[in-house]
């Protein structure tokens, strides 16, 4: 697939949002980084956004600022979510059931990445595939009839990252437990979040289901994501590459243009075109081996016997 903008030579941008009242955005991990950007972009918009974050401190100074730059009627509000925890997850989202009648897009955004040493879950993954997978497609999953109900959206924020490693699934080896490496279980980990969007687009394509899945990535950004999680060697150089990179707010487009724009097309990879790292955001090349369909029936049952999943397809 070759990379084009089809929104001309700008590429998508804000500006092409419409008016959201009465709309509700969930976003995973949003008191910072790029989630913290969409929050922004779609309460300016009129949206109703609930923030799914692990720290009721941060999240608390997340809604302060925003609601000193919107006004204090501005409907952002937290519930807490650790991904890495199961348990946590089903409580979340249980919580968003009883609070919310409406879910238009659930953008799951938060990840964890580079992490340094091997760790693992309370639930026994290593930490970036519990975090970055297992916890988001059990989310979905738990969330999947409010947001079908809603005629809404599911947006798989991945990463470039996911070619940096062994191009596959390590069904033999989820954990790294043999030779971990900090990239490569990154690496896998945002892959089968990839595998997984693109295999419940397929999935809810087929069943005539009214939900729309979108898989982005937002391309080289200055965010805190590595900050608590990598190496040294690591941080020094995202820090040596910064100036290279584009703003956390330049790097929440493609989420946000994938819970909003109409017209989107399936199997399709979006975001920042240049290089695949900053620039207009559109269409990005995608490796084949990411829509592999014998691949993703594998991960999906595999996931759904590790989260104890239930879907309705």
């Amino acid at each position: 697939m070759s990379t084009k903008t089809p929104f001309g030579p700008e590429g998508w941008t804000p500006a092409r949002i419409g008016d959201l009242t009465g709309m509700t955005f969930v976003i995973t991990g949003a008191n910072g980084g790029a989630g913290f950007e969409a929050t922004r972009i779609l309460l300016s918009k009129g949206a109703r956004v609930v923030m799914l974050n692990r720290s009721a401190e941060r999240s608390a100074a997340a809604i302060d600022t925003l609601k000193a730059e919107f006004g204090p009627d501005a409907e952002v509000s937290f519930v807490r979510l650790d991904l890495a925890v199961l348990a946590s997850v089903r409580e979340a989202a249980a919580t968003l059931l009883e609070i919310e009648a409406r879910i238009d897009a659930l953008i799951c955004n938060a990840a964890i990445a580079q992490v340094a040493t091997q760790q693992l879950t309370v639930d026994g993954f290593e930490s970036q595939l519990g975090v970055n997978h297992f916890g988001h497609f059990l989310l979905c999953a738990l969330l999947f009839e409010r947001i079908e109900a809603s005629s809404g959206r599911i947006v798989v924020v991945g990463s470039n990252g996911y070619k940096m490693g062994d191009n596959r699934i390590r069904f033999e080896d989820l954990n790294y437990d043999q030779n971990y490496s900090a990239w490569n279980a990154y690496a896998q980990s945002k892959l089968a979040q990839m595998i997984f969007g693109y295999e419940l687009q397929r999935r809810v394509q087929a069943a005539g289901k009214s939900v729309v899945v979108h898989v982005c990535h937002p391309g080289a950004s200055r965010t805190g994501l590595i900050r608590d999680t990598a190496g040294i060697v690591t941080r020094l150089l995202a820090v040596v590459l910064s100036p290279l990179a584009q703003s956390a707010e330049r790097g929440s487009w493609p989420e946000v243009m994938c819970a909003t724009e109409e017209g989107l097309e399936p199997a399709t990879y979006y975001g920042p075109t240049r290089f695949e790292m900053v620039g207009p955001v559109g269409v990005c090349p995608l490796k084949e081996f990411v829509l592999d369909a014998k691949q993703a029936g594998e991960l999906w049952a595999l996931s759904e016997e590790k989260t104890g999943a239930q879907w309705r397809l």
